[in-house]
């Protein structure tokens, strides 16, 4: 089975892909308009240098408002016509104040020479030799047209390091509130066997001794035991091992209801006799159920009823955990899963992430809020692969 981080890196690689092959086409169909409409401004400047020839050979026969409407309706393609050596006329240059025109239109002639071949025209006629070259340069809609793509993929390329570093900063972010909640779940988890031994050492300081204090003393040894090995497998994959999941269902069920209080009913449906081979890290997994449980408690005030309904559909065994609690809003069905959010006052929203982590990343299995109205209460859905036989 696939975990959520393979399937989110993937989605990473296929959409940084995609985004490649966006600018690499997009680069592609730029450069060839830009090759098109050079093509035709060319045709546009042999047109041009055509119609200045036939309007220094006007006559009679030759329609001059044609001719003055081509050479007019350039309005984009700087050019710079030199009859006989002599600057004839230009248009669409910006010419600075306090320069010589003749002298700084030859030298732009030069510039547009090394970029576009100057077109040229001589002829015989008969008035004489006919001496005509026509020098141009790109409109400045294919120079934008040119640099569109660089333009493309230099806002790609800053809204992938921005995205970057959000990510960055968030994911920081997330991981000093995991560090801050680990610690602060790690002093809670320890903090109930921890007062139970002092309390049983302050009454042997007394000189009170009761034989039943030693299975005690031992319980919340164990449990601190139990505590040091979940922690322990956080940081690192932990060994899973095959376990009949109706047992240790039935066992975490049985260890909460020992801890809650008779105002908490919790009710299962559960097929005792059933054998559903898992493979799971007890130890942790038996945390998951203590921290839905826990949560569901939180949600019904101290006053409700949980019901745990678990059963086996092809290869996978479901489990759902419903309360009749205070419900959680739509939009808040990812959100709740989410390291550092809590609804409590004096809560540091590490449970339900840490849950989702071992089922997840740990069990390759699936939890998610699979039902929740408002004031009616939550069912908190654990899906678990089968062990193939």
């Amino acid at each position: 089975m696939k975990t959520i981080y393979d399937t989110k890196t993937r989605l990473k690689l296929f959409l940084m892909v995609f985004a490649g092959l966006i600018v690499v086409a997009s680069m592609i169909f730029s450069n060839l308009l830009a090759k098109r409409l050079s093509i035709e401004e060319r045709k546009k400047m042999e047109l041009t240098a055509e119609a200045y020839k036939m309007l220094s050979e006007t006559d009679e026969t030759v329609n001059l408002s044609l001719i003055l409407t081509v050479l007019q309706n350039n309005t984009t393609i700087p050019l710079i016509i030199i009859y006989h050596d002599t600057i004839s006329t230009f248009a669409n240059i910006r010419i600075p104040e306090n320069v010589n025109q003749e002298e700084f239109l030859k030298k732009r002639a030069v510039q547009f020479a090394e970029k576009k071949e100057p077109i040229q025209l001589e002829t015989q006629t008969e008035t004489g030799l006919f001496e005509l070259t026509l020098y141009y340069n790109d409109s400045i809609l294919l120079k934008q047209l040119q640099y569109y793509p660089y333009v493309q993929l230099g806002l790609i390329a800053f809204f992938f390091v921005m995205a970057y570093l959000a990510f960055s900063f968030s994911k920081k972010a997330e991981e000093n509130q995991v560090w801050v909640g680990l610690s602060k779940e790690t002093a809670h988890q320890l903090g109930t066997p921890l007062s139970s031994l002092m309390a049983w050492t302050e009454l042997m300081k007394t000189g009170s001794f009761n034989p039943e204090m030693i299975p005690e003393m031992e319980k919340d040894l164990n449990r601190l035991n139990m505590v040091t090995e979940r922690f322990s497998k956080i940081g690192s994959m932990p060994s899973l091992e095959q376990h009949n999941y109706t047992i240790l269902l039935l066992d975490a069920l049985a260890y909460m209801r020992s801890r809650t209080t008779k105002k908490i009913n919790i009710i299962s449906e559960i097929d005792q006799s059933a054998f559903i081979p898992v493979e799971v890290n007890r130890p942790l997994f038996e945390w998951v159920i203590e921290n839905i449980i826990k949560n569901a408690i939180d949600a019904t005030t101290g006053v409700g009823e949980i019901s745990i309904v678990m059963k086996q559909k092809e290869d996978i065994v479901i489990t759902d955990f419903t309360d009749n609690g205070k419900g959680i809003p739509k939009k808040r069905f990812k959100t709740i899963f989410n390291p550092g959010f809590t609804t409590k006052k004096r809560g540091w929203g590490l449970g339900l992430s840490l849950t989702k982590r071992i089922v997840e990343n740990y069990h390759h299995g699936k939890i998610f809020v699979k039902w929740s109205e408002l004031d009616k209460g939550t069912t908190i859905r654990v899906i678990l692969p089968i062990l193939k036989s």
